[in-house]
């Protein structure tokens, strides 16, 4: 029984994680389209953030099912942080290939995005300050470090989202 427990956990956590990247993916593309990558509307972030919701809470509900409609919080916890690291795997492929074949001036574009957001927030920089910011800036805007970040951001919502849902959905056998 705990093998066919763990295949199947396996099994959903690389189902839902695929589906969530694909998601992920097409909320990119979609606001790559509409023309807004460098500075996204707050309304991708909240659609963002309903999308990972109802994934991982759809991928609980399948682990419940397949186990006798238990659910412990442990293998809550487990299944959402897997999802989720399998749709960040996805979505940083698809952010390699992003960067350097469908917009390969991608970096170039956001540092000049950077700089007018820069000039419009702080008025009174001085030319020192406004490089010592844009160099602190070009630090956290290269592939490497937006990837970084996006594994991390992912992993801590995966782990909110699972904690929360996990505590509302689990059902043990002394319930």
């Amino acid at each position: 029984m705990e093998d066919q427990k763990t295949t199947s956990s396996k099994q959903v956590m690389l189902n839902y994680g695929l589906i969530l990247g694909f998601v992920s993916i097409l909320i990119a593309l979609t606001n790559f389209a509409i023309g807004d990558i460098y500075k996204p509307h707050w309304s991708i972030t909240i659609v963002s953030l309903v999308a990972t919701i109802v994934i991982i809470v759809l991928g609980f509900k399948k682990i419940k099912e397949s186990n006798g409609n238990l659910l412990s919080l442990g293998e809550a916890l487990k299944t959402g942080l897997g999802i989720a690291l399998i749709s960040a795997i996805l979505y940083i492929i698809y952010f390699y290939i992003f960067t350097n074949f469908i917009e390969p001036s991608y970096f170039t574009n956001l540092a000049k995005v950077q700089e007018a957001t820069l000039i419009d927030t702080y008025p009174n920089f001085t030319d020192e300050q406004m490089e010592s910011a844009m160099e602190m800036s070009q630090k956290f805007s290269g592939f490497g470090m937006i990837s970084a970040i996006a594994l991390i951001m992912s992993l801590f919502f995966g782990f909110i989202i699972s904690l929360i849902a996990g505590l509302i959905m689990k059902r043990t056998e002394e319930d």
